[in-house]
């Protein structure tokens, strides 16, 4: 039988400090070969931290990071072959046009010359950008800048792409684009994407890491997210009907059901409800014939489906609340000037 892959992405152990505070506190997680993966957290929970040292551009305090079998910490060189990478503010040149600027970034990263021009050709298509091939970097606007720095990140086909928050700045026709080339990378390249824009990172990526204080609070696919974090479902009904008597109802139904919220009746006697159960297997059917037989009249019955915002806020909330004690500096550290 032969060994599974080596994974993409190996973080085991990992420790980052500034001058005595901690960014990143024992950090370990592992991303499979062709996962798109959504990195999530408050500002100053570590995203730009971490990912900076997986692409070798900080070192870290303590612990191990492998890019396809590669220690980034032992071989600095060969990691950088292998990851295309893209920082929250890329440094873009102002005075080179687009094209130039792409094939000096092609040479650098060491593809041949016979076939760096069609690959120049693809990215520039691929990212929306063949209009301005021949402009100046300094005169595109701000959502042309971040597509150019995606094209570069991805102008080498390298088996691993990290980028920071890549629709910053980005319009709604923009952010359609890049959520398209992303999903079309899945499964011929990693990706691990940094971002504030929660619905994108729902729709784009087979799973999410959220991580709070430097540490891992949550991971998992966002349906997987949602019955580990919330731990509940919900529903919502509009019912006309004796309400005094649906608590007994619902316990018939299921145990766990419960009325969380409800409204004043409206000019027709309807209210408004929220039903919250610890069952996740579906409940309507069973819970509107119940409804119905016991006179109840049923406007509206539906299962509400949390968002992954609500996973977020749930799980660095929970993270705070537990109010994780300061991970003790390890010796050694080094001073920087990076916020993490």
């Amino acid at each position: 039988m032969s060994a599974p892959p080596t994974p993409a992405i190996e973080v085991d152990h990992l420790v980052k400090t500034y001058a005595g505070m901690t960014a990143v506190a024992d950090l370990s997680f592992t991303v499979a070969r062709g996962e798109i993966i959504g990195f999530l957290g408050p500002n100053g929970a570590g995203k730009s931290t971490t990912m900076r040292i997986l692409t070798g551009y900080l070192p870290a305090n303590s612990g191990t990071v492998r890019i396809c079998g590669h220690s980034v910490a032992t071989e600095p060189d060969a990691v950088k072959r292998l990851i295309g990478y893209m920082p929250e503010n890329n440094p873009l040149p102002e005075d080179m046009r687009v094209s130039e600027y792409l094939y000096f970034r092609g040479r650098l990263k060491e593809i041949p010359r016979r076939k760096l021009s069609p690959r120049i050709d693809e990215v520039l298509e691929l990212c929306d950008l063949k209009r301005v091939r021949h402009k100046i970097i300094g005169q595109l606007s701000k959502g042309y800048r971040q597509r150019v720095g995606i094209a570069e990140a991805i102008l080498a086909e390298p088996p691993v792409i990290i980028m920071d928050e890549p629709t910053i700045g980005l319009d709604p026709h923009q952010i359609l684009i890049v959520r398209d080339l992303i999903a079309g990378l899945r499964g011929r390249m990693t990706v691990i994407i940094s971002s504030h824009i929660l619905p994108e990172i729902e729709m784009t990526c087979d799973r999410v890491l959220i991580i709070n204080r430097g540490r891992v609070v949550a991971q998992g696919s966002p349906a997987d997210l949602r019955r580990e974090v919330l731990g509940r479902t919900t529903y919502q009904l509009i019912t006309a009907g004796s309400i005094d008597a649906l608590p007994a109802i619902l316990t018939v139904v299921e145990p766990t059901l419960k009325i969380t919220a409800n409204s004043e009746p409206d000019a027709t006697g309807f209210v408004t409800l929220a039903l919250s159960t610890e069952r996740t297997d579906e409940l309507g059917e069973p819970l509107l014939q119940s409804l119905i037989s016991h006179g109840f009249r049923v406007r509206a019955l539906s299962r509400a489906q949390p968002t992954l915002e609500d996973v977020f806020l749930a799980a660095t909330r929970r993270s705070w609340d537990a109010k994780l004690a300061p991970v003790a500096t390890p010796a050694g550290t080094a001073n920087g000037f990076d916020r993490p």
